[in-house]
């Protein structure tokens, strides 16, 4: 499931802080854009719908809490669009030949811990 610019503007706000934001703390962050309030309601309540975000209720607010970790929802949308493709091999070939050596270096690293 892609993300639109400001979603992924809170989404950013979101893993960043490590905890749990009200709407008001993501507001304040993303303040230079110059958003409504009801705007980033808004776009955290969709969120929510897509299963993007968890909504906490505290007291008579919501905290929001991505439901996946920065990698994690990397990873299912690259799954996703390699699902997508008939040739699955040639796609994620093309992909990792794109990528610097060293990014390649640690992935690897990283499957052979996992």
């Amino acid at each position: 499931m892609a993300l639109g610019d400001l979603e992924r503007e809170v989404m950013t706000q979101l893993w960043a802080a490590g905890e749990p934001l009200t709407v008001r703390q993501v507001h304040e962050r993303l303040s230079g854009r110059g958003l409504a309030y009801t705007t980033v309601m808004t776009v955290l309540d969709r969120l929510a719908k897509k299963s993007v975000v968890v909504q906490e209720k505290d007291g008579r607010a919501y905290r929001y809490a991505p439901a996946q970790t920065r990698e994690q929802m990397t990873a299912s949308l690259m799954l996703d669009a390699l699902s997508d493709t008939p040739d699955q091999d040639a796609a994620l070939a093309y992909f990792v030949g794109q990528l610097p050596p060293d990014a390649i270096a640690a992935a690897i690293e990283a499957a052979k811990k996992a």
